[in-house]
């Protein structure tokens, strides 16, 4: 094989918006209240291989709007996006995967959840920015002290 064929590769093929809901159960209700919502955001990521040097990455977002102790609004975006990533080690394959992909999907995402929230008649959340390499971080530490208790967990039956 020559050279030129084992440089690195990363390239997107296509984002796209997979998934999208929305759920107002106490509209119209809803629109007379006074109150502001309390907001919460929940994200998650992932990544999957889908042919040889081929990966789909997501980004999923959920906000939960209440008032009081009653829904507002509820929307669940998933963006993904399929990248090509070739001759990458293996050490540096899945933080790409975990950090680089999901920094690409995250602003196409964050503007599908702007704008849908804005056409449901609320107004606009904003999400901020997020820090894909500390939650990757997170993650990876989650799932190595995830690890590290199974064994004792097992020792004890």
């Amino acid at each position: 094989m020559s050279e030129e064929n084992l440089q690195p590769v990363f390239q997107i093929q296509r984002v796209y918006l997979k998934d999208l809901s929305l759920e107002q159960p106490n509209s119209p209700a809803i629109f007379l209240e006074q109150e502001a919502p309390t907001i919460e955001v929940a994200l998650d990521v992932g990544a999957e291989p889908l042919a040889d040097g081929i990966f789909e990455s997501t980004v999923t977002i959920t906000v939960t709007a209440k008032v009081k102790d009653k829904v507002a609004f509820l929307v669940e975006g998933k963006q993904a996006g399929i990248f090509e990533a070739r001759n990458i080690p293996a050490e540096q394959l899945d933080p790409l995967l975990g950090i680089g992909c999901p920094n690409i999907v995250y602003p196409y995402l964050r503007a599908n959840i702007a704008d849908t929230i804005t056409r449901a008649g609320f107004p606009p959340v904003h999400l901020a920015e997020i820090n894909f390499e500390v939650f990757y971080q997170q993650r990876q530490q989650a799932i190595a002290e995830a690890a590290a208790a199974a064994p004792a967990a097992d020792a004890t039956h």
